[in-house]
C-alpha cells in the first residue's frame, strides 16, 4: 500500500516537460526506509504488553479486589459466634441502718451466654458465602472490562497512526502536484488556475495532516493512561491488519455460563440466602446466665441460674421475611431479563464482528486495489495529457476515502471482536462449586 503512495505521480507529466516529470518523481524506498526506521527505533508495543501493564496499574481491578477482600472478611465475620458476657451486680450497698457501708452487701458474679437458635449462624455464613461468590464474579468482570478498554484504546491509537500515514502521503502528493502544476504553467502547458487549484489542495492536505498528528497524540495519551505509563515504541500494525474471513451462517452462542449470567445468578443466590436468614431471625434466641451470689453478713455463697427469651410481640420477623421474598422475586426477574438481553447482545456482537470483518476484507482487498489502480491510471493519463487535473484529484480522493474506509472497518472489527469476547467471557469456578 505504502509503496504505491511513495511512487504516486511518478510520471504524471507529458514527456515534453522534463522539469515537471522530475518534480513529481518520488524518493525511492521512502516507505520501506520509514518502516525500517520505525521498527529499529524501539521494540513493538504489543496489545498483550498493554494489557499486562494495565492489569498492574488499573484502579478498577484494585477496587474489585478490595471488594473481594471485604467479602472474604465478611465471610470470616459471619462464622463468629456471639461473645459471652460477665456481669457483676452489687446490692445492699451504701444504704442506711443495717445496710450502711458494705456490711450487708450481696455481690453476684454471673456469666451470660447468648445461644442462637433457628440456624442463624449457618444462614449468615450462607449470605456471606454468596456475597463472596458475587465479589469473585465482579473481579472477573472487571478484568474483561479492562481488557476491552485496552483493546479499544490500542485499536484507536493504531488506527490514528494509520490515518496519519495516509495524511502524510496525501500532503506529500499535494505538494508534488503543486510543483508539477507550476512547471506546467511556466511552460505554457496549463492555465494558472491549475496551479491555484493545486495550491488549495496542498493547503487542505497540510491542515488534515496537522489534525491527524493531534489525533495520534491524543490516542497515544489515552492508551498511556489506560496502561498506566507512557507508550514508547511503535504499535503492532500487523495485529491491526489481521482480520479473519467469516463465511457461512453465524453459530449461536448460549448466554449460560457467561459472566453476565453468573453475576445475576449470584444475586439470586444472595437473595435466597437472605430469605433463609430472615426466616431464621423469626426464631427467638436464648440467653443463659450462671453465676454465684455472696452474702457479706454470713459469708455464704449461693449459685444462680437464669434463662431469658424475648417475646416477639411487636416484631415477629414477618415484615423482614416479606422484604427478603420481594428481593428474591426481583433478583429472579432480573435474571430472566438479563438472559434475554445477553442473548440479544451476543447475537448483535456476532453480526457486528462478521460485518466488520467482511467490510475490512473488502476495503483492504478488492476495493483498495481498484482505487489504487484508478489512481495509477489517472496519474499516467495526467502525464500524457489524456486526463485533466480534476480527474487526477478525483482519483486521489477516491483512493484516500477507500483507505479511510479500510481503517474504519479494521477499527470497527477490533472493537466488535473485543465486545464479543467480553460478552461471552466464561465465569470462573466458585468456592461453592
Amino acid at each position: 500500500m505504502y509503496r504505491v503512495l511513495a511512487a504516486v505521480l511518478a510520471a504524471t507529466m507529458p514527456t515534453g516537460v522534463p522539469h515537471a516529470e522530475a518534480a513529481l518523481a518520488p524518493e525511492a524506498g521512502t516507505a520501506e526506509a520509514l518502516s525500517i526506521s520505525t521498527t529499529l527505533s524501539g521494540q513493538i508495543f504489543t496489545v498483550e504488553r498493554a494489557y499486562e501493564l494495565a492489569g498492574v496499574a488499573s484502579p478498577s481491578l484494585e477496587a474489585a479486589l478490595a471488594e473481594l477482600h471485604i467479602a472474604e472478611a465478611g465471610n470470616q465475620l459471619a462464622r463468629l459466634r456471639p461473645n459471652p458476657m460477665v456481669t457483676i451486680d452489687a446490692e445492699n450497698v451504701a444504704g442506711s441502718g443495717l445496710y450502711r457501708g458494705a456490711k450487708s452487701i450481696e455481690a453476684t458474679t454471673s456469666l451470660t451466654l447468648p445461644i442462637e437458635l433457628g440456624g442463624k449462624r449457618l444462614a449468615r455464613i450462607a449470605v456471606a458465602g454468596a456475597r463472596t461468590d458475587r465479589a469473585t464474579i465482579q473481579a472477573a468482570i472487571a478484568q474483561v472490562e479492562l481488557k476491552f478498554s485496552v483493546v479499544r484504546a490500542y485499536a484507536e491509537a493504531t488506527s490514528a497512526e494509520r490515518r496519519l500515514a495516509t495524511a502524510q502521503d496525501q500532503a506529500r502528493i499535494a505538494a508534488e502536484v503543486l510543483r508539477a502544476a507550476k512547471v506546467r504553467v511556466q511552460a505554457g502547458q496549463a492555465s494558472p488556475i491549475e496551479a491555484e487549484r493545486a495550491n488549495v489542495a496542498r493547503v487542505n492536505a497540510d491542515a488534515a495532516l496537522l489534525r491527524e498528528e493531534r489525533a495520534v497524540e491524543v490516542a497515544r495519551f489515552t492508551l498511556s493512561r489506560v496502561v498506566g505509563q507512557p507508550i514508547s515504541g511503535p504499535l503492532d500494525a500487523d495485529w491491526f491488519s489481521d482480520v479473519p474471513t467469516h463465511h457461512g451462517p453465524l453459530q449461536p452462542i448460549e448466554s449460560a455460563g457467561t459472566l453476565a449470567m453468573a453475576a445475576v445468578e449470584a444475586d439470586v443466590a444472595i437473595a435466597d440466602a437472605g430469605m433463609r436468614l430472615a426466616r431464621s431471625q423469626r426464631v427467638p434466641d436464648l440467653t443463659l446466665s450462671a453465676g454465684a451470689r455472696r452474702f457479706e453478713q454470713t459469708n455464704d455463697t449461693a449459685a444462680m441460674f437464669s434463662v431469658s427469651i424475648p417475646i416477639p410481640l411487636f416484631n415477629n420477623g414477618h415484615a423482614a421475611l416479606n422484604q427478603a421474598a420481594a428481593e428474591r422475586e426481583r433478583a429472579d426477574a432480573q435474571r430472566r431479563l438479563t438472559a434475554l438481553e445477553v442473548d440479544q447482545a451476543i447475537a448483535r456482537a456476532q453480526a457486528d464482528t462478521a460485518n466488520a470483518a467482511t467490510s475490512a476484507a473488502t476495503a483492504t482487498g478488492p476495493a483498495l486495489a481498484a482505487a489504487e489502480e484508478a489512481a495509477r491510471l489517472a496519474r499516467i493519463g495526467y502525464r500524457e495529457g489524456k486526463y485533466s487535473q480534476l480527474d487526477l484529484f478525483d482519483a486521489e480522493r477516491t483512493l484516500a476515502s477507500t483507505r479511510a474506509t479500510a481503517i474504519d472497518a479494521l477499527l470497527s472489527y477490533h472493537i466488535a471482536q473485543a465486545q464479543l469476547e467480553q460478552l461471552t467471557a466464561r465465569a470462573p469456578a466458585l468456592h461453592g462449586e
